[in-house]
């Protein structure tokens, strides 16, 4: 595997539109959960869950480390959504250039897998990827470690078996992008939904641009364009 590529895919608002399918279900359960375990107030519990997303990356990491909430449970209680399969719609031409990727693909998302493999499951495309990483499996001495810490993402590539210069994250979340850099990533914006995302106050915080950061190789609005410069390095774009 040192010789060849290995892709890793977010899920949320990169395979598919999340912002539409699950995000508000997920923060309103989120919600609820925290002012149910916690004893507080909707509006407390709403404050605590966007509060503890910007400082941690993940709202959940904020519950296990402030009010020792069990990730298991939390991630269990928070994703059940009832027809999240019905609502779950993504692009049949970015599956197919996925398909015709070099390389090892992977599919690299904070949200938990039970969630994950019934999204995949949906777009039917669980078959083009090599494995899934969940937010369970982003642990380090004991403890989550999901997108964007940077020595989880250094210590997977150690896990594949190749340079972190021979990954490349595609991704809509700009944080976790920067972070990809870091360790010498390479790095792919999606951004296919983050006018969407952003109307309907999404978790991911990405916006559409015209400007590309430093950090992000290549800016796409389709998966398209990944083929059409794999052979060629991922210069930014736009």
């Amino acid at each position: 595997m040192r010789d060849q590529r290995v892709w890793l895919f977010d899920l949320d608002n990169t395979l598919h539109d999340a912002s539409a399918a699950a995000f508000g279900d997920i923060n309103r359960s989120m919600t609820a959960y925290i002012g149910r375990e916690l004893g507080v107030s909707a509006a407390e519990a709403d404050a605590l869950r966007r509060r503890y997303w910007l400082r941690y990356g993940a709202t959940l990491l904020g519950l296990v480390r402030h009010h020792g909430v069990r990730a298991h449970h939390f991630l269990h209680h928070t994703h059940l959504l009832p027809g999240l399969e019905e609502r779950v719609r993504g692009h049949d031409h970015d599956f197919a250039a996925i398909a015709r990727l070099r390389g090892t693909k992977i599919i690299l998302t904070n949200a938990p897998a039970a969630y994950a493999e019934r999204v995949l499951g949906a777009l039917g495309v669980r078959h083009l990827f090599d494995a899934v990483i969940p937010i369970e499996r982003m642990r380090m001495f004991g403890e989550l470690r999901p997108k964007p810490d940077a020595r989880m993402l250094r210590r997977i590539a150690v896990r594949l078996g190749v340079p972190a210069s021979r990954c490349v994250l595609v991704e809509d979340t700009p944080g976790h992008l920067k972070a990809a850099r870091s360790v010498g990533m390479g790095t792919v914006w999606m951004q296919r939904w983050a006018r969407g995302a952003a109307a309907r106050g999404g978790p991911s915080g990405a916006t559409r641009t015209s400007v590309t950061p430093a950090y992000v190789d290549r800016r796409v609005r389709n998966l398209r364009a990944l083929t059409a410069h794999e052979a060629h390095g991922l210069p930014a774009s736009e």
